[in-house]
C-alpha cells in the first residue's frame, strides 16, 4: 500500500466531521472521560507548542474513545487581550476583526492536524454570550462581597497602559511587552481570593500524586500561611507630634515571637502610610525624600530582588516590652502587601535584618543560643532563649507559645495566620476585554448592572492608540442611566483581566450548545463531566491560571452556579517546551519551525508521531530534522508491510506453540507493545515514547518473519495501539484490513506469548557487558555458569577466575584477575 499522507488525511478529516465521530453524547449513563488541553490565544498561527499540547490530549482523548468511555474533548479560544489591540496600533485592523481571522486561520490548522474536538462545544470567550454569562458571575460575586472597589498602589505599564497583577510582572517588568513597571495609586476592582486561601492550601492534599509535586510546592508557597503574634508598636510622643497626632502606631507579624526580646529596629515599607505622611509633611531632606519615591515606583517583586536599601525617618516606636525606644526605618524590603507593611528586624536572628544592619550600623542583639558552645550570627535556627527577661532558658518552641500567650493575658497582641496571597485586582484599562459590568452613579455609588441588560458588549467605533483607555475616551459609550436610581451616569470604563475569562471556561464546556442562552452552567451536566479527568498545559501557568480557576469553581460552587465540585482539574499534566538548538522557539531567534510546513511535506501523522516519540511528555523536546525524516519512514513502512497481513473482521486465533521461533518472538513483541500501551494510559504516565519504540520493536520482530496470520494479528493489533497517536493512516489500513473492527474491539492480553521454553542471559565481565547466550529456562546454575563461561571465553581466556555469580534469569557475572 502506497502512503499518500494528505490524500489520507484529507479523506479521514472529511469522514469524522460528516460523522460527528468526536461529538459527546448526551447518554449520561455510560461512564466518562473529560480530557482538556489549556486552550489558545489566537495570536495568528500554531507553533510546535500548540502541536505538542494538542497531540497529547487528543491521543489520550482518542484512546478512551476506543475503550467505550463517554469523551469530552473540546477546544476554544482564550480570546481577550493586549495583542489584538497591539495588532490595531500597528496594522490599523480592528481587534476584534484580527482576533475572529486569527481564530479562523488556527482552526483550520488544527484541524489539519486531524485532532479529536468537539466542533459543537468550540467558543470565543470575547463572543458576547461569554461575556453576558461572565458579567453576571461577576455581579453575583459583587453581591456577595466577593468583588469590591478600592484604591491602592498598582503595577503600572506605561506601555500597555494597564494594571498588572504582582504574578503579571517578571523582574520588575510587564510580562508581556517587557517595559519596566512603575507604583501607581488608582481605583480598582479586586477578586477575593484570599477568603479562600485556606481552602486552597487544604485541598492541595487531594490533588497530592495527581498534579506535578513541583506545581503543588509552588501554589503552597504563593499562599504562603504563617503563623505567628501580630501585635501594635505604639509610637512616641514626640514621634506622634511630628505626624500630627494622626497615628498612634502600626501593627506587626512576625512568626519567630521567642527572638521579641532581639528587636532592635523596626522597618516600614516604603507606601505604608506614615511613610507617605513623612514625605508629605517633608520630615526629611529632599535627598532622601527622592530616595523613598524612588523606591516607591519599584515593584513588590523589583524591590524584593534589589540590594538592600533604607532610610532612618526620624521616628521611634516603643517595644511592648521592654519599653525602650525603637528606631523606625523605610527599607525596600519591606512589602505593604503582606503583614501591614510593617515588621521588627531581629538582626541576630534573621538574615536579611542582619544585612540591612550591618550596612547600616544598627545595634545587633543575640537572644538566641544554639545548642552548641558557638553560635554563629545571624543565628536563625531555633535553640534557647537568653538575654529575654523572664523567658531567658525556655526553648524557642516554649517561649514562642508563652510569650503569645503573654502578649493576649494582657490584651497587646494576639495569636494569627498570615497569608502570602493578596486578593486579585481584575482591573485593566484597556479595550479588547469584558466589561467590567459597574455603574458608577453620583448618587448611589458603584452600582451593579441589571441582569437583563447584559451583555455589557464594547464598541466598535474606537480609536486604538496605544494612549489610555479607549473606552473611556469614547464619546458615548460611557454614559448611561443609574440601574438603581435612573440619574445620569457614567459605565465603569475599565476591561477584566483575561485570566477570569480562563478560570470557568472547563465548565462552560460541559453544557451543549443548545442549552448556552440561558445560563452560565447546565446542573446535570456540570455533575456529569466535572471534573476534568486530564488537565494538559504548561508549567509557566502553575500560579496564575490554575490557583485562579481552583478559586473560581470554589467560589462559583458557594454562588449555587455549581454543585459538589471542589477542584476543577483532577490530573494535570505538565508537557515540556519544544527547543530548537537548546533554546525555546522564538521568530526573536530565527529558530521557528513551522507546522504548516511539516504537514505539507511529511503530513500530520508523521508530526504527530515525532512529537510524542522524541521526548517524555513532562520533558523539553528538542527538534530534530533527522527524527522527523524517521518518523515518515517508519509510517512509510507501515503502510508498505501492510500487503503481508490478510482481511480478518475480528482477531485471528494462533496456537503459539506451533510457531516458528521467530513468529513467537513476533507475537511476543506485539504483546508486549500492548501492554505497555495500556500501562501508559491507566497509570498516567502517558509514556508515548516508549509505547511507540515497543511498537517499533515488535513492527521489526513481525518484518523479521513470513507468517501472514501473525502479521494479520501484529497489524489487527499494533493499529489499535497506535491509532491514538497517527489516527489518519491507523484508520485507513485497518479499513481496508479489518474494516476498523480492531479500533471497536476489547483487546486481551495473550499472556501465552510470554511463555518461553529458553532465555537470554547477559554475561559480564569484571561489571562489563561482554556477551550473551541462550539457555533452557529449566537449565541448572551449574550448566548456565558453563555456558557463561563458554559465552565469554575470549575475555577470561589466560585469566584467573576468581568468582562467578548468576543472577536469576538476567546474567551471569564473571570476575577475574
Amino acid at each position: 500500500m502506497e502512503y499518500k499522507p494528505l490524500k489520507v488525511e484529507k479523506k479521514w478529516q472529511k469522514k469524522w466531521l460528516e460523522t460527528g465521530a468526536f461529538e459527546p453524547s448526551e447518554d449520561f449513563s455510560n461512564a466518562k472521560k473529560y480530557i482538556l488541553s489549556m486552550f489558545p490565544y489566537p495570536s495568528g498561527r500554531i507553533h510546535m507548542g500548540h502541536v505538542r499540547n494538542y497531540t497529547i490530549s487528543d491521543a489520550i482523548a482518542r484512546y478512551y474513545r476506543k475503550q467505550g468511555f463517554n469523551v469530552l474533548h473540546p477546544i476554544g479560544w482564550d480570546s481577550f487581550g493586549m495583542p489584538a489591540e497591539n495588532a490595531a496600533i500597528k496594522n490599523g485592523v480592528h481587534p476584534k476583526k484580527w482576533t475572529y481571522k486569527n481564530i479562523d486561520y488556527m482552526r483550520n490548522e488544527l484541524n489539519s492536524l486531524g485532532l479529536s474536538f468537539s466542533k459543537t462545544r468550540e467558543f470565543a470567550t470575547s463572543d458576547p454570550m461569554y461575556t453576558k454569562h461572565e458579567q453576571n458571575i461577576f455581579i453575583k460575586m459583587y453581591e456577595k462581597s466577593l468583588v469590591y472597589r478600592k484604591s491602592a498602589m498598582l503595577n503600572w505599564c506605561s506601555s500597555c497602559q494597564t494594571v498588572l497583577a504582582n504574578e503579571q510582572v517578571e523582574e520588575g517588568k510587564c510580562w508581556r511587552c517587557g517595559t519596566t513597571v512603575e507604583q501607581r495609586e488608582m481605583p480598582g476592582y479586586y477578586l477575593k481570593i484570599t477568603q479562600y486561601a485556606e481552602e486552597l492550601l487544604e485541598d492541595l492534599k487531594k490533588l497530592e500524586n495527581h498534579w506535578p509535586a513541583q506545581v503543588l510546592t509552588m501554589q503552597e508557597n504563593w499562599i504562603g500561611k504563617s503563623e505567628g503574634l501580630e501585635f501594635n508598636f505604639e509610637l512616641s510622643s514626640e514621634s506622634k507630634e511630628l505626624l500630627g497626632g494622626k497615628f498612634e502606631g502600626y501593627k506587626v507579624f512576625t512568626t519567630r515571637p521567642d527572638t521579641i526580646f532581639g528587636v532592635t529596629y523596626s522597618a516600614l515599607a516604603p507606601n505604608h502610610p506614615i511613610v507617605n505622611e513623612i514625605l508629605k509633611r517633608k520630615l526629611l531632606d529632599e535627598q532622601e525624600i527622592l530616595a523613598i519615591k524612588n523606591m516607591q515606583k519599584q515593584s513588590a517583586k523589583e524591590r524584593q530582588s534589589s540590594e538592600k536599601e533604607g532610610l532612618d525617618l526620624g521616628i521611634s516606636v516603643i517595644h511592648p516590652l521592654t519599653k525602650k525606644l525603637i528606631p523606625v526605618w523605610v527599607a525596600n524590603f519591606v512589602l505593604l502587601e503582606y503583614g501591614g507593611g510593617a515588621v521588627m528586624a531581629v538582626p541576630a536572628h534573621d538574615e536579611r535584618d542582619f544585612e540591612f544592619a550591618k550596612k547600616y550600623s544598627l545595634p545587633i542583639m543575640q537572644t538566641i543560643k544554639s545548642n552548641d558552645e558557638k553560635t554563629v550570627l545571624p543565628f536563625t535556627e531555633y535553640g534557647v532563649l537568653i538575654n529575654s527577661d523572664n523567658f531567658s532558658t525556655l526553648t524557642s518552641v516554649q517561649a514562642k507559645r508563652e510569650i503569645i500567650d503573654y502578649f493576649e493575658k494582657r490584651n497587646i497582641g494576639k495569636r494569627t495566620v498570615n497569608y502570602k496571597l493578596r486578593d486579585w485586582g481584575i482591573s485593566r484599562q484597556r479595550y479588547w476585554g469584558a466589561p467590567i459590568p459597574i455603574v458608577l452613579c453620583p448618587k448611589c455609588g458603584a452600582v451593579a448592572e441589571k441582569e437583563e441588560n447584559l451583555p455589557i458588549t464594547l464598541p466598535d467605533d474606537v480609536q486604538i492608540t496605544g494612549e489610555g483607555n479607549p473606552l473611556d475616551k469614547h464619546p458615548t459609550w460611557k454614559f448611561t442611566k443609574c440601574p438603581q436610581c435612573g440619574c445620569d451616569a457614567k459605565r465603569e470604563t475599565d476591561t477584566m483581566d483575561t485570566f477570569v475569562q480562563s478560570s470557568w471556561y472547563f465548565l462552560r464546556y460541559t453544557m451543549p450548545k443548545a442549552l448556552w442562552q440561558n445560563a452560565p452552567f447546565d446542573e446535570k451536566s456540570v455533575k456529569y463531566w466535572m471534573s476534568v479527568d486530564q488537565y494538559i498545559g504548561g508549567i509557566e501557568h502553575a500560579i496564575l491560571h490554575l490557583l485562579y480557576s481552583r478559586f473560581f469553581t470554589k467560589a462559583l460552587r458557594d454562588l449555587g452556579f455549581i454543585e459538589g465540585i471542589d477542584e476543577p482539574f483532577a490530573n494535570l499534566l505538565t508537557q515540556g517546551m519544544v527547543l530548537k538548538d537548546g533554546v525555546k522557539m522564538s521568530k526573536s531567534k530565527g529558530n521557528v519551525v513551522d507546522p504548516d510546513s511539516i504537514i505539507e511535506k511529511y503530513g500530520a501523522d508523521t508530526a504527530r508521531l515525532f512529537i510524542l516519540f522524541a521526548a517524555p511528555v513532562q520533558k523539553e523536546l528538542e527538534w530534530n530534522d533527522s527524527a522527523v525524516e524517521g518518523a515518515f519512514k517508519f509510517i512509510k513502512r507501515l503502510c508498505d508491510r501492510s500487503d503481508n497481513a490478510d482481511f480478518y473482521r475480528c482477531l485471528p486465533e494462533i496456537e503459539h506453540n506451533k510457531l516458528t521461533k521467530e513468529e513467537q518472538y513476533a507475537r511476543k513483541k506485539v504483546y508486549e507493545a500492548l501492554k505497555k500501551s495500556e500501562d501508559s494510559y491507566k497509570n498516567g504516565s502517558y509514556s508515548f515514547n516508549t509505547l511507540i519504540a515497543a511498537s517499533m520493536e515488535a513492527f521489526n520482530a513481525l518484518n523479521a518473519q513470513t507468517n501472514r496470520v501473525v502479521w494479520s494479528e501484529g497489524y489487527f493489533i499494533l493499529l489499535n495501539i497506535l491509532e491514538p497517536i497517527i489516527p489518519h493512516i491507523a484508520s485507513e489500513i485497518s479499513e481496508k484490513l479489518f474494516e476498523c473492527k480492531n479500533f471497536t474491539q476489547q483487546i486481551k492480553i495473550d499472556e501465552s506469548v510470554f511463555e518461553t521454553e529458553s532465555m537470554i542471559l547477559a554475561v559480564t565481565v569484571n561489571g562489563k557487558r561482554r556477551a550473551e547466550f541462550e539457555v533452557s529456562i529449566n537449565a541448572s546454575e551449574k550448566e548456565i555458569l558453563a555456558l557463561g563461561r563458554a559465552a565469554a571465553a575470549k575475555w577470561i581466556d589466560g585469566l584467573s577466575l576468581k568468582k562467578e555469580i548468576y543472577v536469576n534469569r538476567k546474567l551471569v557475572n564473571l570476575v577475574v584477575a
